[in-house]
């Protein structure tokens, strides 16, 4: 997944750190944010391949987030990584391409975000 980049958008610093951690280790290109304010700033001047997103921060939560930046016109595949109840029906009314529920095993998500990012 040499050259792959993806955005980390969660408000746990221990989560942002672990994933960042896992996916450099993986080859991946990794800038995390604590949430979806600080993900639309971010989006400006690094161009992800993949979303990693929380849905429930404060500030800007997921939802939001997803909407300003469509807004935008941005259309950047979304892995959901979150514990918000009903998480295939939020993915299914965000469009996002795949799931992944809190608490979560770094062996099941490693795979789900190179899928999705080799299919961007």
């Amino acid at each position: 997944m040499a050259g792959k980049r993806i955005l980390v958008v969660d408000d746990d610093p221990d989560i942002r750190e672990l994933l960042f951690t896992a996916l450099e280790d993986e080859g991946f290109e990794v800038v995390p944010a604590a949430n979806g304010q600080e993900a639309l700033a971010t989006i400006r001047t690094f161009r992800p391949d993949v979303i990693i997103l929380d849905l429930m921060m404060p500030v800007m939560d997921g939802w939001q987030f997803v909407k300003e930046m469509r807004a935008r016109d941005e259309d950047i595949p979304l892995v959901l990584l979150s514990a918000a109840r009903d998480l295939p029906k939020h993915a299914k009314d965000l469009d996002a391409a795949e799931i992944i529920e809190k608490p979560f095993d770094l062996s099941e998500l490693l795979p789900k975000i190179a899928r999705v990012a080799s299919a961007a």
